[in-house]
């Protein structure tokens, strides 16, 4: 079949979805909340998507899934799960969208010294391209998001390399400057980089050998991912200090690399990731609420909500009430909560290592989700919405019948 993804392929696909448009602002942001101590939150995020890797690596061979993390919610716990964690994912993204957009506007007004209101008219041109893209039925092909992930590592290691002779050792001092519960803080927004693991799950059905390409998909994409971040982390530290290079650490870093190329490279690249990374998201978001609603109409309705949830959104930051750093706590709690629903699934549905990773993985969000703050309670309720909903759900929901909540079978499980 020509949709059938060989392992390099399917590697550079599931690299994007792990390195998305959050490195452009993140890694600086977690300097400014935590200093240097803030690298200590990227190594523990890492120790997580290890565990990730191993939840998601046996739930896609054992079984698959074209909803992704909701799926295998309804499967552990029934459909009303499924929907809460669907509506997380979704509000996510809805949230999430100009808060990108945002991001790459920042990186497109740094490299014509624009303020914080040219920075908001940037984001909404590229938030209105991103509905209407979507409400056209257009969607980011492989191909390009290949050749993005190409581009993105390159650009990072660029910025790295480039930039290794100004790293100064007097930036890590000291070492946490903001005390010991900034680490916790960090890693809270920081989690919004490891939004991904998800993308596993479809992709799954497009391998020919799920059970030994898999493996090594994620294996290559984990530790392609994982010196992706700690090089940039590292580098933006010890090269641009305790505030992280502002709104764009990853055009500063280039500037010292490269010269000033490197902040229009940084931004025409930041422009193409922000476009495609939402488009992708927004499509994806689409999918899942395919599978939980037959209404085409609910599905048509998300670009909108986009839009009117973005129209808001940028109209407070433009008005210098809603800062982006401020904005990113709200995506990243619901995006937690999925996760945290997810892992909690896996206790129930896997056996063996792959539990103990799941329910090891379930405490570590759990605790990052206690240094959230308010966005929680948002959190809470959108989650809470269908699991108190009276009335019937449709047996269709995640393609799961209401009475394929599993048990447990361990000669099952993969390892």
């Amino acid at each position: 079949m020509s949709d059938q993804l060989s392992t390099p392929r399917a590697a550079a696909l599931y690299i994007g979805a792990l390195l998305g448009p959050g490195l452009l602002l993140l890694p600086g942001l977690a300097a400014r909340i935590a200093g240097p101590a803030s690298i200590l939150a990227w190594l523990g995020l890492l120790l997580l998507s290890a565990l990730f890797a191993i939840v998601f690596t046996s739930l896609g061979v054992r079984f698959g899934s074209r909803s992704g993390v909701a799926g295998y919610v309804t499967r552990a716990f029934g459909p009303r799960a499924g929907r809460a964690a669907t509506w997380c994912f979704v509000t996510g993204v809805v949230l999430g969208a100009p808060l990108v957009c945002l991001i790459g506007g920042g990186y497109v007004a740094s490299l014509f010294g624009g303020g914080r209101v040219a920075t908001v008219l940037i984001a909404v041109v590229m938030l209105v391209a991103v509905v209407a893209l979507t409400m056209g039925g257009t969607r980011t092909s492989s191909a390009v998001q290949v050749g993005l992930v190409i581009v993105l590592v390159t650009l990072i290691a660029a910025a790295v390399l480039g930039s290794y002779g100004h790293l100064r050792a007097d930036r890590w001092t000291p070492f946490a400057p903001h005390g010991w519960a900034s680490i916790g803080r960090a890693a809270a927004i920081l989690m919004l980089s490891f939004v991904g693991w998800e993308a596993i799950a479809p992709m799954t059905g497009r391998l020919r050998e799920p059970a030994r390409q898999l493996p090594r998909v994620i294996a290559i994409a984990f530790a392609v991912s994982a010196i992706s971040y700690l090089a940039l982390a590292a580098a933006t530290v010890g090269v641009l200090g305790a505030d992280g290079g502002g709104r764009a650490p990853l055009a500063e870093l280039m500037q010292v690399a490269i010269g000033p190329a490197g902040r229009a490279i940084a931004a025409i690249a930041a422009v193409g990731l922000t476009l495609a990374a939402v488009n992708a998201y927004v499509s994806g978001a689409a999918e899942m609420i395919a599978e939980l609603h037959p209404n085409p109409r609910v599905r048509a309705a998300l670009p909108i909500a986009i839009g009117a949830v973005g129209v808001v959104v940028l109209a407070l930051a433009a008005a210098d009430a809603l800062s982006t750093d401020r904005l990113v706590g709200l995506p990243t709690t619901l995006f937690l909560t999925v996760y945290l629903l997810c892992m909690l699934g896996a206790c129930r549905l896997l056996c063996g290592a792959a539990r103990a990773a799941a329910a090891l993985a379930s405490v570590v969000v759990a605790t990052v989700l206690t240094f959230c703050g308010w966005p929680v309670l948002v959190a809470a309720f959108v989650a809470a919405v269908p699991l108190i909903r009276k009335g019937r759900i449709p047996s269709r929901a995640m393609h799961i019948d209401t009475e394929s909540v599993v048990e447990p079978r361990c000669e099952m499980s993969v390892a």
